[in-house]
């Protein structure tokens, strides 16, 4: 017994025999002496409607197509090329379209699952190889590359179920999916840290706001008070200036008295001295008689 034949029969067949064939070829293995094998089988996850839709296309054109974009819309997108990208865009879409026309039967739900795992077929690779072994246990959500999905626009007369969960991820994507919650959670604990360093520093430019206000204050305190005493020293220098220019009209006053005192003394000094030389002439003429 070969454990691909096995899957193989299970994926391909139909769903509501999916455990009672897997549970008998499980117990055929461990007949057979190979209990590993049988562990193996009873670990194959029973499909959903949606995933079991897509296993029985998985020979079909459109989905090796749509596998094959998502290598080309990687491309395109590293290159940059945006007309490239529209183009296989709309050619994804064609072919979405192509696949969902052809399962006319399907409810609301299974529809809008089976056309996510389309979608992811063409954003993983991993889901792709999967859809194209027919080994889909579960629908499959593109979110992982959210630019290959931006273009996305949902069928017409579809609306959005209420209060429907978001379909399964496929089993072999659950370390990816935890190692993205890892991350995520890593880059929530970054942002965090990250804030917390951001309040920091804003504590810290407050704090230096503060402080350079505060001296700010303090230094239009002072200039007020330089202020006035500017202004009380130029009264002083003020009131000194006409103090000095009252002295300088005093000291101008007599200065003049002075001047005219000397004219008037020297004058005096003159007629004095006229008088004396008078005085000795008539004493002279005296002696002669």
């Amino acid at each position: 017994m070969d454990f691909d034949e096995v899957a193989d029969e299970l994926y391909g067949g139909d769903p509501a025999e999916f455990v009672s064939v897997r549970n008998q070829r499980a117990k055929e293995a461990k007949a057979a002496g190979d209990p590993a094998l049988a562990e193996r089988i009873r670990a194959l996850r029973k499909p959903t409607l949606a995933a079991s839709i897509l296993n029985r296309r998985a020979d079909s054109p459109e989905l090796a197509e749509l596998a094959g974009l998502g290598d080309d819309l990687r491309k395109a997108h590293s290159a940059l090329a945006g007309a490239e990208l529209r183009k296989l865009a709309r050619r994804r879409q064609e072919l979405v379209n192509r696949i969902l026309r052809d399962e006319p039967s399907m409810s609301e739900p299974v529809a809008r699952e089976v056309e996510a795992t389309l979608e992811a077929v063409v954003a993983d690779p991993e889901v792709a190889a999967l859809a194209l072994a027919g080994r889909l246990s579960s629908g499959a959500d593109s979110t992982g590359d959210q630019w290959l999905t931006s273009g996305f626009v949902p069928q017409p007369k579809r609306k959005p179920a209420p209060d429907r969960e978001k379909p399964a991820t496929v089993s072999h994507l659950d370390d990816r999916r935890k190692a993205k919650q890892k991350a995520a959670e890593k880059a929530e604990e970054e942002r965090i840290a990250k804030s917390r360093e951001e309040a920091e520093r804003e504590q810290k430019r407050v704090a230096e706001f503060n402080r350079l206000r505060r001296e700010a204050a303090e230094l239009a305190k002072a200039c007020k008070q330089a202020e006035i005493d500017v202004s009380r020293a130029e009264r002083r220098a003020e009131k000194a200036t006409e103090k000095a220019n009252e002295l300088r009209r005093r000291l101008a006053d007599a200065e003049l008295e002075e001047e005219t005192a000397n004219s008037e003394t020297t004058a005096a000094q003159t007629v004095l001295d006229d008088l004396r030389a008078e005085a000795e002439r008539i004493d002279e003429a005296l002696n002669e008689f």
